[in-house]
């Protein structure tokens, strides 16, 4: 068999082959694992949620809002849940960028009058052992049972009721800072609903 002649036009041809099938199989193997990943993102959700939220007979997803914050500075995504019709709950997906590692992503769930059920990490780049102790009961149990309307969502360094992971200040302020985008966000979506402004 003849081999092919090196020359800028065959390397070219050879490179420019080999491109377009990697791209070729780069794009098969994005399109039968798009659904699955979806899915298992959607379910990661649902379960946090669950978690946060305990019992509703509807499909929080399929109710799902999107709700800008006050000032329009972002958006956050509003799970509605029911029991018998009436919404008992909300959870909100929520974020911060503020980590030690970046962005840090949330559940968190309020009841009707605005108290926090608690909240789940969806997502997070914390040093582990330091910042990962942010979905720990002994950090995250604090927020359970503070109302949004009532008391102050802070460290207690700042005045409020939150103690923060020892070693992980900037960790424990962008769960701090997730929180209460979750919170405003609430708040403007009940607005009116509690007697609340």
């Amino acid at each position: 068999m003849k081999t092919l002649k090196s020359s800028l036009f065959n390397m070219i041809a050879a490179l420019l082959g080999v491109s377009v099938l990697s791209a070729l199989a780069l794009g098969y193997v994005y399109e039968i694992t798009k659904e699955p990943i979806a899915r298992a993102k959607d379910e990661k959700t649902l379960n946090a949620i669950r978690e946060v939220i305990g019992s509703f007979d509807n499909n929080p997803f399929a109710e799902k809002t999107t709700v800008s914050a006050p000032g329009g500075k972002y958006k956050l995504e509003l799970y509605p849940a029911r029991e018998n019709g009436i919404i008992t709950a909300v959870a909100v997906k929520t974020f911060s960028d503020n980590g030690f590692g970046g962005r840090i992503e949330l559940i968190v769930g309020l009841l009707r009058d605005g108290t926090i059920t608690g909240y789940k990490v969806l997502s997070q780049k914390e040093t582990p052992g330091l910042g990962t102790k942010i979905a720990e009961e002994d950090f995250a149990g604090q927020f359970v049972g503070l109302n949004s309307y009532l008391d102050d969502i802070s460290l207690t360094r700042s005045g409020g009721s939150i103690d923060a992971v020892t070693g992980a200040t900037i960790s424990s302020k962008a769960v701090i800072d997730a929180v209460g985008k979750a919170v405003e966000t609430y708040k403007k979506f009940n607005a009116g609903a509690t007697g609340h402004e």
